[in-house]
């Protein structure tokens, strides 16, 4: 398992492409909500690549936004969902997180992985609304103080 930072154009058109087959094949987000003016390579936001056995299987990203390391896009192709690369990715989003200084992180969790992240140390801090069609919660977690 590897985790990459994206710093070239070409692996951000790939983890377009998993995003594109998660988001928008598999889960119906319109494709013109999937995309965003965060989509770049300008630093506001860091992108990263999951690989398992040298297969490109998952992304995410993490911007600052009102002092929170805000988790986003998150994904992983269904046929590696059962690998342990979810918590994997998470963990080297909270390190890029803590970086950058941030000492918690939020994300719009899709309910359906609420369970999920709980066992990472997130825990709900709104009601479920929905996003793109689908019902989500935000999570929070403080991170650890190095």
């Amino acid at each position: 398992m590897e985790v990459k930072k994206i710093s070239e154009d070409h692996d951000l058109k790939k983890a377009f492409y998993i995003r594109k087959e998660v988001f928008v094949g598999e889960q119906g987000v319109p494709l013109e909500d999937e995309f965003d003016e965060f989509d770049t390579l300008d630093g506001e936001c860091e992108h990263i690549l999951v690989y398992f056995n040298a297969q490109l299987v998952g992304t995410g990203r993490i911007r600052v936004l009102d002092g929170f390391g805000k988790l986003e896009r998150i994904c992983i192709l269904e046929p590696y969902r059962k690998f342990g690369l979810g918590k994997i990715m998470i963990h080297a989003l909270e390190e890029i997180a803590e970086e950058k200084g941030v000492s918690a992180v939020k994300l719009h969790g899709q309910t359906q992985a609420e369970g999920f992240y709980t066992k990472l140390g997130y825990r709900a801090s709104s009601n479920i609304f929905m996003e793109d069609g689908i019902p989500h919660i935000v999570m929070r977690k403080e991170l650890s103080t190095k």
